[in-house]
């Protein structure tokens, strides 16, 4: 079965019950798991959408660190509390999906446990998505979580 899972984050609620889930999953499993958070370097977000930033390239680093850390910590508390071997990475690469892949090959993950989607609207159309990158491009195991309810 698995035995590294690499469970990605980005602050949305969907990203979040899959992270849940994939605790519980690795806990059935006997798997430990690494929590990611994929940042992206301040030059990716220059003239998206028509202006420059108004931050430093340090305070933006520095902004997206404790972002990461705030998304990743309750996954970390999630799976101390089911007794999961856990640990988190922060990566910063200008595409999402790869930083996910590339990750996940270096640190010997043999399954990716991702949520269907993570960014709505207009930011998901002009991006693509994610997860749709992550499967095409990952050479582990990809587990796509769905939420139930209505509209999932």
């Amino acid at each position: 079965m698995y035995k590294k899972i690499l469970l990605p984050v980005d602050g949305s609620e969907i990203s979040s019950l899959a992270a849940n889930a994939g605790v519980t999953f690795a806990r059935q499993v006997g798997a430990e798991i690494v929590a990611i958070y994929v940042t992206q370097p301040v030059s990716a977000l220059l003239g998206f959408d028509g202006m420059a930033a108004a931050i430093s390239e340090s305070n933006y680093e520095d902004a997206a660190k404790q972002e990461a850390e705030a998304f990743l910590k309750p996954v970390l508390e999630r799976a101390d509390a089911a007794d999961v071997k856990a640990s988190s990475v922060i990566v910063s690469n200008h595409n999402v999906a790869e930083g996910i892949v590339e990750t996940a090959k270096k640190q010997g993950c043999d399954l990716i446990f991702i949520a269907t989607h993570g960014r709505s609207g207009l930011s998901r159309f002009l991006l693509g998505s994610v997860t749709t990158k992550v499967i095409s491009l990952a050479s582990s195991s990809v587990f796509v979580y769905r939420a139930g309810g209505q509209g999932n």
